[in-house]
């Protein structure tokens, strides 16, 4: 009971180091083969019906130091199967001598982490009969570095068709094989620059074709001014007496009107155009419509427009307003007439 008592304070030390072994923590899975040391406790008295014992000289076996070999493969973190051979050296109580055996089996291990695990397996002995046997036990591995680990085992065993239980260590070195993996390296963190607006139109430079656009212009998707057509006109109709060609004043407004929306859109020019009644000949007519345009033209240029852009025609009988001979129908068709319209692209301004 000493030796029994000996071992189990001898596992609990190597359990307790397994414990603390965190730095070498391996838990891959895959082969591993081992070879290790074995003390087995036997106390077998006098095997009934071995050809070696007699009364006179009855056979006691006891302690024996063996050596074994095991080979095993762990399906996961939490399950291993091995198949292992030991060979046994037993001491014969009261001689130096002694006797050799052998025992044979495998075993599953339950691991509880990556150092303590759980044994339960079964055993046939070939000493002086052969024999079977269930065993349970408790075993630590350290790893010494990723493949080569040292392990050590308390086993108990329960003779199956023997009337006997037996109590055992084991310590030993495993190779697992298999290759280290590569530690990952977690990728540098991405800094995202924050994106810039350098005109401030809330299109970002990377999308923006357009830099710099007024702050007060509305833009589209990529960054550029948004624009709507606008358009514009002006008309001018002056009046003449029979035969006259100079121009009343109660017309200048108009003419006006028509020199400012020329400086507001310096892209127009302007056709004047002269007309007369169908009083008279034709010939002097339209003479006669020509001198009343140039009449127009003379005072818009006197209002700023340059005269370049005013351009004159008579057109005499030609495009009658009114086709009757009556006094009414001669004063409407003795005049000079513009028309000015203008279609431009306006930016859309920002709400």
């Amino acid at each position: 009971m000493k030796i029994k008592s000996l071992s189990a304070a001898i596992v609990l030390a190597m359990t307790s180091t397994a414990a603390v072994a965190d730095e070498q923590k391996n838990p891959q899975h895959g082969l591993h083969i081992g070879v290790y040391g074995d003390y087995f406790w036997a106390d077998w008295d006098d095997p009934q019906g071995a050809s070696y014992s007699s009364p006179q000289n009855p056979l006691e076996l006891g302690e024996s130091l063996g050596y074994g070999a095991e080979v095993g493969y762990r399906f996961n973190e939490y399950w291993t199967a091995r198949l292992n051979f030991t060979a046994l050296e037993l001491d014969k109580e009261n001689t130096d001598n002694h006797k050799t055996g052998e025992r044979w089996g495998g075993d599953v291990l339950i691991h509880f982490n990556d150092s303590i695990y759980g044994i339960i397996g079964a055993k046939k002995f070939d000493v002086f009969d052969d024999f079977n046997a269930a065993n349970l036990g408790l075993g630590f591995r350290n790893h010494l570095n990723y493949n080569w680990a040292f392990y050590g085992e308390a086993m108990y065993y329960e003779g199956l068709n023997q009337n006997h239980s037996d109590f055992g260590l084991k310590m030993g070195l495993s190779y697992h094989f298999g290759k280290k993996p590569e530690p990952v390296v977690e990728p540098a963190p991405v800094v995202v620059a924050e994106p810039k607006d350098s005109d401030n139109d809330g299109v970002i430079d990377s999308k923006d074709n357009c830099a710099n656009t007024p702050m007060t212009d509305a833009v589209d998707a990529y960054g550029c001014t948004r624009y709507m057509e606008k358009g514009d006109k002006v008309s001018l109709m002056v009046k003449f007496p029979h035969d006259g060609s100079a121009v009343d004043e109660r017309y200048f407004d108009g003419i006006q009107k028509v020199a400012d929306f020329m400086v507001k859109y310096p892209q127009t020019e302007v056709l004047l155009e002269g007309h007369a009644s169908a009083v008279g000949d034709a010939g002097y007519n339209k003479t006669l419509s020509k001198k009343r345009a140039d009449k127009v033209a003379q005072k818009l240029i006197e209002d700023g427009i340059s005269a370049s852009r005013v351009e004159t025609v008579g057109l005499g009988e030609e495009r009658l307003l009114n086709p009757a001979n009556t006094k009414e129908a001669h004063a409407e068709n003795r005049r000079v007439e513009a028309h000015i319209s203008v279609k431009e692209r306006v930016a859309i301004k920002r709400d």
